[in-house]
C-alpha cells in the first residue's frame, strides 16, 4: 500500500517579531504615551489656572459684597491657621484706624462663606488698605484721606467716595504702575505657590524671583505680569469705581 505525504505549507506573515521590530513598536509606543501624558498635564494646568481665575473673581465680588453691607471691607484672616482650628478664615478685629494684627494676611474664607483655596490647595494672599477696613464710626472730614476733605463725611461706611486706596500694582517690581491706590489685593501664588499658606497654616518656601517677592513680601506693592518659568502668581484687585458704586448703591455713602 503506498502512503500518500504532504509537504508542510508555510503561511506567510505568521511568524513572531525580530527584536528590532519589537524596540520600534516600543519606541512608537513610548513617543505616543509621552505626548498623551504632555497633552493632559498641560490641559490640566490650563484648566486649574482657569479655576483659580475663576475663584479669584469670585473673591472680587464676595469682598464688594462685603462691603455694601458692612460699609467697609473684611480684615485679613491669620494666615498660620491650620483649617478647622478657631479663628481659621474669620477675618482679624478692625479697629479705628485699621486691622489688628497688619493689613495683610490671607483672605477670610469663612467670613466671605468662599473656599478656602486656589486650584492648587493653597490659601489665597488678601491686603486692604487701612482706611477701608477699619471700624465704621462718624469721623471728622480730615479722617477720610481725600483732598480736599469730603464736604459730607460719611458715619455708614469706613471710607469717603475720595477716599484712596495705598495698593499699587505694577507690570513688574522696577516697572510702571498699572493700578494705583487699589482698595485691596487678591494673590494666588500659582503653580509653583512661593509664600503660599497651606491649610495646615505653613507657609511654602519663598520666592527667588523678584516679581514673586512683591507679591509676598509686607508692602503694599505687587506685580501682575506674563507668567515666565519663574513666575506663576494670579493677581486679582479690587477698582475703586466698581467697590464705591455698589457702597454707594447700597445707600452707606452719601
Amino acid at each position: 500500500m503506498t502512503t500518500t505525504r504532504f509537504a508542510p505549507v508555510r503561511v506567510a506573515g505568521v511568524g513572531g517579531f525580530s527584536l528590532v521590530e519589537m524596540a520600534v513598536v516600543l519606541v512608537v509606543f513610548a513617543l505616543l504615551l509621552g505626548g498623551l501624558l504632555m497633552v493632559t498635564t498641560t490641559q490640566l494646568a490650563t484648566q486649574r489656572i482657569q479655576e483659580t481665575n475663576r475663584l479669584l473673581e469670585q473673591a472680587r465680588q464676595g469682598l464688594i459684597a462685603f462691603a455694601a453691607v458692612h460699609g467697609r471691607l473684611p480684615c485679613p484672616a491669620q494666615p498660620d491657621l491650620a483649617s478647622g482650628t478657631a479663628g481659621a478664615g474669620v477675618e482679624r478685629t478692625p479697629t479705628a484706624t485699621g486691622c489688628t494684627g497688619g493689613a495683610r494676611g490671607v483672605l477670610p474664607w469663612a467670613s466671605l462663606g468662599l473656599p478656602e483655596t486656589d486650584a492648587w490647595g493653597r490659601r489665597f494672599t488678601y491686603r486692604v488698605s487701612p482706611l477701608f477696613s477699619r471700624t465704621v464710626m462718624a469721623r471728622p472730614a480730615s479722617q477720610f484721606g481725600c483732598t480736599p476733605p469730603p464736604t459730607s463725611p460719611p458715619s455708614q461706611s469706613a471710607f469717603a467716595l475720595c477716599s484712596p486706596g495705598d495698593n499699587e500694582v505694577r507690570s513688574a517690581a522696577a516697572g510702571p504702575a498699572l493700578v494705583s491706590n487699589a482698595p485691596a489685593v487678591v494673590i494666588s501664588h500659582g503653580a509653583n505657590g512661593r509664600g503660599a499658606f497651606l491649610t495646615s497654616g505653613a507657609q511654602m518656601l519663598l520666592s527667588a524671583d523678584v516679581d514673586e517677592i512683591e507679591n509676598h513680601d509686607n508692602d503694599p506693592i505687587f506685580v501682575d505680569r506674563t507668567p515666565t518659568s519663574t513666575y506663576d502668581d494670579l493677581v486679582q484687585w479690587i477698582p475703586s469705581p466698581l467697590l464705591m458704586h455698589s457702597v454707594l448703591a447700597a445707600g452707606r455713602l452719601p
